[in-house]
């Protein structure tokens, strides 16, 4: 039983997959590259491909598909970076690897509070010897309303680490958990645009959900409210954002992801003229913390990840029952 593993980085996912698989019974077709339409040759004789979050396109599944490919799994929690129609015309499945949900809970906790106390600017300073206070001034969390948005497992573990805090926590889900009102209190959306000074998105992305984040709903906020996201970047209109934190509307902000970024992150491109000019202007200002879609990104993650990914393909391969299996 061959699977073709695409992304392998040699540091820390390289030798995992060489054990685990001997301890599945997996052959493997190890690739460093993510996979396209000049390398999707190395899957041949593979029933299974496993993946991170490259693009994989139509054109890419159809050649999955010509190549004998039967099943996708990709070493994340969300799956948009697949084509999910193109594959189900394909026939071919697709499973994902769900991690523990603590990794991201932390580094959203880390974000808002580096948003509030004006890291960014603190960090910038420090590298260049000024020592000043002016215009550093920060805010407490106990103070402030935060609205998480989206309660899974990772939002419900964010609410439950805030609750320490002693901060007032609003959530919104289409779903609710008994877990999440024993510190949270369920309202609408426009509740919590309306007060919150934090907002936080938990939710995967959808086209219901697509620029959640935009003109209007920044209009509903509060003038100064601090922006984190460490779901999917296109949850939030980039043009809009850009313009509510040149003229003051959003008061800080704390991405993990943002729009466009297939292709960029993950790579060296310190030499390349980067082709997202909205990441420029980000990053550019000193009241927003940028990192490249690396939340998730600990020693247990990558043990989860490596190991179902790997079982998830041995039960397809097997015709066993497949929890990781979403079409």
């Amino acid at each position: 039983m061959q699977v073709t593993v695409f992304n392998c980085r040699s540091f820390d996912e390289k030798d995992l997959f060489i054990e685990y698989a001997a301890k599945l019974g997996l052959e493997l077709v190890l690739c460093p590259d993510a996979p396209d339409l000049n390398n999707v040759s190395l899957c041949k004789g593979s029933r299974c491909v496993d993946v991170i979050t490259s693009k994989i396109d139509a054109d890419l599944i159809r050649a999955f598909r010509d190549n004998g490919v039967e099943y996708i799994t990709t070493r994340t929690i969300g799956y948009d970076h697949i084509d999910l129609e193109a594959a189900r015309a394909c026939g071919i499945k697709v499973g994902n690897a769900p991690y523990g949900p603590h990794g991201v809970a932390d580094y959203t906790v880390m974000l808002i509070l580096m948003s509030i106390r004006r890291m960014g600017a603190i960090l910038g300073r420090t590298a260049l010897q000024d020592y000043t206070l002016a215009g550093l001034n920060g805010r407490e969390l106990r103070d402030l309303t935060v609205g998480v948005i989206g309660t899974g497992r990772i939002g419900a573990t964010v609410v439950r680490s805030l609750s320490g805090f002693g901060c007032r926590i609003l959530a919104y889900d289409l779903y609710e958990k008994e877990e999440v009102k024993q510190y949270a209190d369920y309202v609408s959306l426009a509740q919590i645009w309306k007060e919150a000074d934090v907002i936080t998105l938990h939710t995967p992305l959808t086209e219901a959900n697509h620029h959640l984040i935009c003109a209007d709903t920044i209009a509903q906020m509060k003038d100064g409210v601090v922006i984190v996201n460490t779901a999917r970047g296109a949850l939030i209109d980039s043009d809009a954002f850009i313009e509510a934190i040149e003229n003051g509307k959003i008061g800080a902000a704390g991405l993990d992801v943002v729009e466009n970024e297939f292709g960029l992150y993950y790579y060296d491109h310190k030499s390349d003229i980067l082709k997202n000019r909205e990441l420029a202007l980000l990053r550019s200002f000193p009241n927003v913390t940028v990192s490249h879609h690396m939340a998730f990104y600990t020693k247990n993650y990558v043990e989860t990840v490596v190991m179902d990914s790997l079982k998830s393909c041995k039960c397809f391969m097997e015709g066993q029952e497949n929890p990781w299996e979403v079409i």
